[in-house]
């Protein structure tokens, strides 16, 4: 269990990074929904013993996570967003080296970790593949091998998703969802459907606040009969701000169909739209 209590950074220009977060995590894959520049980043950044916190205090388990970062960093396997990698190595050798640093120190025991960790990601038959070589989702899937060293207790990835394309995104999913399993497993992004393709539990946050916490379904069955659909012209959907609150609009054969939020029907035409993740995400922000 993870729990974080009145969570505070400032950096040194002033942002307000996070304001007084109050999180719960238990054992699954929990993810962490905001726009760009709500303060996800910081927040892992934050649990990864990457950088202090101004107030609050953080706790896996027994573990005081701001005050003992040694004991942190042995049960921690991170995927931050942007990763190097040395071009002219292969994956086996890197990640041989990176489990002895992570203190697997039996030369066995480490070799039959780095093979279950590269088989587990779909790179054991690239292994000696120079990893400047690799894809963005081959370079994905080898930071989730490094993450996954040791066996850890609490797992962050932020954003690992982005730039993939719908294969490798899909395999990379999969692969999230069986961790996920083990360990309490961080999954920042500002892609809603990462979240609801995996996560049990979910919080958003926006400009360093927790907007809101709780399950996918439980949040969803807040905005049974709210939500409703329409096809709409330009100069009706710069009206419809009047009657409704605009959620989102898409275009479907070339028209342009709005999703709004209204207690009642807002209007000739609408009909009623069965509520997305989405629609929660955006009527938390815009309210």
């Amino acid at each position: 269990m993870l729990t974080i209590k009145n969570l505070s950074k400032t950096y040194a220009n002033g942002v307000h990074a996070l304001r007084g977060i109050d999180l719960t995590v238990s054992p699954g894959l929990f993810g962490l929904l905001g726009p760009n520049g709500a303060g996800k980043s910081s927040l892992m950044r934050t649990l990864a013993t990457l950088q202090a916190a101004d107030t609050g205090s953080v706790q896996l388990d027994d573990i005081d996570v701001l005050n003992d970062k040694d004991a942190v960093r042995r049960v921690l396997g991170y995927l931050p967003q942007d990763f190097g990698l040395y071009p002219r190595v292969d994956p086996e050798t890197l990640l041989d080296h990176l489990a002895d640093l992570k203190g697997i120190d039996n030369p066995r025991e480490r070799a039959e970790s780095v093979e279950r960790l590269l088989r587990l990601t779909n790179l054991w038959d690239v292994r000696k593949q120079k990893l400047g070589t690799f894809s963005g989702g081959m370079r994905q899937r080898f930071g989730i091998a490094q993450a996954l060293l040791g066996n850890p207790r609490l797992i962050i990835v932020d954003e690992p998703t982005t730039g993939l394309d719908p294969e490798e995104r899909r395999r990379f999913l999969n692969l999230l969802a069986r961790i996920g399993e083990q360990a309490v497993v961080i999954l920042s992004t500002h892609l809603v459907a990462d979240v609801r393709e995996l996560c049990s539990s979910m919080a958003m946050i926006n400009r360093g606040q927790v907007l809101v916490q709780g399950s996918p379904n439980g949040l969803l069955s807040k905005l049974e009969g709210r939500v409703w659909r329409k096809q709409v012209d330009a100069d009706e959907l710069e009206a419809l701000g009047d009657d409704a609150l605009v959620l989102s609009t898409h275009l479907n054969a070339g028209r342009t169909v709005a999703r709004v939020e209204s207690p009642v029907c807002p209007g000739p035409g609408f009909l009623p739209a069965e509520p997305n993740l989405e629609d929660v995400y955006f009527s938390t922000l815009k309210h």
